[in-house]
């Protein structure tokens, strides 16, 4: 359990917080690419707490600035996008992507006041169909070289959705590896053959899928250790006496993990928080055997979810779809096909923001407690302007972080941690965008 200020210092991520002070050191996704309609590219993002407006420049580059006009206050989500910028429709003040006021058309035609005007704004890249934003100071760091940003954009496929929580609590589900053997559990055999369906897919060499063979091996020896990237996860499943099944996940520091996506694939996540009650998961998703099928994806996903703001349509306002009979029946849950809707619920229904006062944690939660541990020592090295975990300084530190590798395959009991490691790099080798292994051991 934590203590009532580190449990205060690990949610809390408005402007001024440590916490949120060491996410915007980080690259932070903002909004899909799919999100900004050609005919006007103008979005509305509340991101960490503050409000802001996301707009296409004329080179193809983004702005990120306040939504809020520095003279009176009103809402440049609704501005005129011009090849200068923003025009606020009450007195046609212009602001560029830097957040400079170029124009102030109403003063008098001698008047320089508006050199003195500047609203926030932030740096923005466009990553696989996501943009992302740096909110912190100085100049932003090198993107890593991590396979979701390096992959080519047709072995990819980014979305979002909105979670009714604190960031943190998605985060720790997703680096939590012994849950999947519950939450994600059928009572039979699993009905799904939907193309992604990552529990539907039979596990290399085992002819059985994931969804039952973790089920069936609900104890898996869990195993953390730091990696450059922040950590890497182990949960390890004895089958048989000579075979091992092993899954090797990943925390990206400071809010994303890596996990295994069926047989050749991986997504990247990361838990970004609207405010400290609300959060968006946003995912690259990639292969390495094969293009994607975005639009079968992405038809798929929006099937769950009402626009424009991305919320599930199974949620805590209809008990996430829970229904009796199918616990009894057919899923472990009791909420549907989707394994997106059993970790929403899992992380919305401690509240708004957990009191991790009480809870009791066990041999199980190693991931999680190792992640906060770190998280807390990266908050006190925020505020005493000390280095941060994973941020790359320069451009060779980024492209030193790589992968990170994230598997799931069947090993010998007595060299599972050579045989992952091995296949991998025959993975990699295979793969038309990579070609080789991520500098072996290391980058793995």
């Amino acid at each position: 359990m934590l203590k009532h200020e580190e449990n205060v210092k690990l949610t809390r991520t408005g402007p001024g917080t440590p916490l949120g002070g060491v996410l915007r050191a980080y690259w932070q996704p903002v909004a899909l690419l799919s999100e900004l309609p050609s005919e006007r590219p103008v979005k509305a993002v509340r991101i960490l707490g503050e409000d802001l407006v996301l707009f296409k420049r004329p080179d193809g580059g983004w702005g990120l600035v306040s939504r809020f006009c520095a003279h009176r206050g009103v809402d440049l989500s609704f501005a005129r996008l011009e090849p200068g910028g923003l025009r606020c429709l009450y007195h046609g003040w212009l602001y560029d992507a830097a957040g400079q006021c170029r124009e102030q058309p109403a003063e008098p035609e001698h008047s320089r006041f508006f050199e003195k005007v500047r609203v926030s704004a932030y740096p923005c890249a466009e990553r696989n169909g996501i943009v992302f934003a740096y909110l912190g100071a100085g100049d932003p760091p090198p993107f890593p070289g991590y396979d979701c940003f390096t992959a080519p954009r047709e072995y990819t496929f980014a979305f979002k959705d909105l979670w009714e929580c604190n960031w943190l609590q998605g985060l720790e589900g997703g680096i939590d590896p012994s849950h999947v053997s519950f939450l994600h559990r059928f009572l039979d055999a699993d009905p799904r053959e939907a193309y992604g369906q990552q529990f539907s897919e039979e596990v290399e060499g085992t002819g059985t899928r994931l969804s039952k063979l973790v089920g069936d091996h609900c104890r898996p020896d869990i195993e953390v250790e730091d990696a450059p990237h922040g950590l890497r996860v182990y949960a390890v499943r004895q089958l048989t006496e000579s075979v091992k099944h092993v899954r090797v996940t990943n925390l990206l520091f400071p809010n994303a993990f890596t996990v295994p996506f069926g047989n050749g694939k991986v997504f990247t996540q990361w838990h970004v928080p609207v405010d400290d009650e609300h959060h968006y998961w946003y995912m690259i998703y990639y292969d390495f055997a094969e293009p994607v099928d975005a639009e079968t994806l992405l038809r798929q996903r929006l099937a769950g979810v009402s626009l424009p703001g991305y919320r599930p349509l199974r949620n805590r306002s209809n008990d996430w779809g829970f229904d009796p009979r199918e616990q009894r029946e057919l899923t472990y849950t009791g909420m549907g096909l989707d394994i997106n809707v059993h970790d929403q619920w899992a992380v919305e229904s401690m509240g708004a923001i957990q009191d991790r006062t009480v809870e009791r944690l066990g041999v199980s939660d190693r991931a999680v407690t190792a992640n906060r541990r770190l998280l807390l020592r990266a908050a006190d090295a925020y505020q005493e302007g000390r280095p941060l975990p994973a941020r790359p300084l320069d451009e060779a530190a980024a492209a030193a972080l790589v992968g990170p590798a994230a598997v799931d395959t069947i090993a010998p009991s007595e060299s599972w941690r050579r045989h992952w490691l091995d296949r991998e790099a025959e993975r990699r080798g295979s793969c038309p965008w990579t070609g080789s292994a991520p500098g072996g051991a290391a980058g793995a």
